[in-house]
């Protein structure tokens, strides 16, 4: 008969993410979980089947716990990207290796984005949306949300990767100064759109 597992897989995984989040990707194997759950290193193989069962897991497992921390369910299009923009920033501030881990090439599942996917189908709604609050046609809201997208991604790398330094207050002062620059390139006065602030 086979020995019951009393370690669970969200035990493990839960474990792996903090351990990510602590210490860095390269911290976490098979050998180091098991210590930092206090167990043996068989749950962690009966689980998982080896480092990189655990690898692709722990990736789905971190970018499940990223994007429900960015998640909103605001009405206001400009405000639900702003928030998603702030928790980004967020996360390069307070939790460095969890974005190297997922922004900078450490996920054996890829970049959880790609920027040609910002005018895709999927975002098609937002864009029309975000279209209808400032006066812009989709191509110009593409434009301005692919280049925020850009500057963002610049401060949050420079932030966990310890090039700049400051308060996720002053981040995104840069970022929605930037913002309002980049919808003014568009030919719309940032204080003019419904619905901001």
């Amino acid at each position: 008969m086979a020995r019951k597992t009393t370690i669970s897989k969200e035990v493990i995984l839960e474990a792996a993410l903090k351990m990510l989040i602590r210490d860095g990707y390269e911290s976490v194997n098979v050998k180091t979980l098991a210590a930092e759950i206090g167990c043996s290193t068989q749950p962690v193989v009966w689980h998982f089947g080896n480092m990189d069962g655990l690898r692709r897991a722990l990736s789905e497992y971190a970018m499940a716990y990223a994007a429900g921390k960015a998640a909103s369910d605001f009405d206001n299009k400009l405000e639900s990207f702003e928030f998603l923009g702030r928790s980004y920033v967020r996360m390069a501030l307070k939790e460095p290796n969890l974005f190297k881990f997922l922004y900078l090439g450490g996920n054996p599942l890829g970049k959880p984005y790609n920027l040609k996917d910002v005018g895709s189908a999927k975002n098609k709604d937002m864009i029309a949306m975000i279209a209808g609050q400032t006066g812009l046609n989709e191509e110009h809201v593409i434009r301005f949300v692919r280049n925020t997208v850009i500057y963002s991604h610049g401060i949050a790398t420079m932030l966990a990767t310890g090039v700049l330094k400051g308060t996720e207050k002053e981040m995104m002062e840069l970022i929605n100064n930037a913002a309002d620059a980049f919808i003014l390139n568009e030919g719309v006065d940032p204080e003019k759109i419904a619905g901001k602030g």
